[in-house]
């Protein structure tokens, strides 16, 4: 199980904590998020046939979460940079499709993302990430960098072990018209 420590995050324990976050957002009754799992097609297995050791995506996945919350419908991918200068190759262009197409049918879009080194968290919305991927469409920078973000969707967070990304859903909902 993963935990903070002054080093930041490791490995997969942002998911572990958005997993266990959503969990305790389900248990409330707040949200019911589900990690979708990206689906893969083994190609070998060790001796015991308990592990496989390499395997194949099947196709390409759309977004690591999706769920509701109060009967919004949301869906979201973490990420992780370890520098100020987030690349835009770490999202793709199918993922950015998918969110479009879920905004428009009235869906909540996002990212969380974990800077590292700076060990913070931050909720981008899907209207921040499509400004800085147009930008990019159109010859600009293929990246963005964190001065460039809104510092009111900083995750703020009063307990290590849970990220209240809700909190940030609504601000996002009152932005909108």
């Amino acid at each position: 199980m993963g935990t903070w420590n002054s080093r930041g995050l490791r490995g997969s324990t942002l998911e572990d904590l958005i997993n266990r976050t959503n969990e305790q957002y389900e248990e409330l009754g707040l949200a019911l998020i589900q990690k979708i799992p990206t689906p893969i097609t083994p190609v070998q297995m060790d001796k015991e046939h308990r592990h496989i050791t390499l395997a194949y995506f099947d196709k390409i996945s759309t977004v690591d979460y999706i769920g509701a919350v109060q009967g919004i419908p949301i869906c979201f991918d973490a990420k992780e940079c370890s520098a100020d200068t987030f690349p835009l190759q770490n999202v793709h262009e199918h993922q950015i499709s998918f969110m479009e197409k879920y905004e428009k049918q009235g869906g909540i879009s996002f990212l969380i993302i974990y800077y590292t080194t700076k060990d913070v968290l931050y909720y981008m919305r899907f209207e921040e990430i499509k400004k800085f991927w147009e930008r990019a469409m159109h010859g600009g920078r293929k990246s963005f960098r964190f001065d460039e973000l809104d510092s009111q969707y900083i995750i703020q967070q009063k307990n290590r072990a849970f990220i209240p990304y809700l909190n940030y859903v609504q601000k996002d909902l009152d932005t909108r018209d």
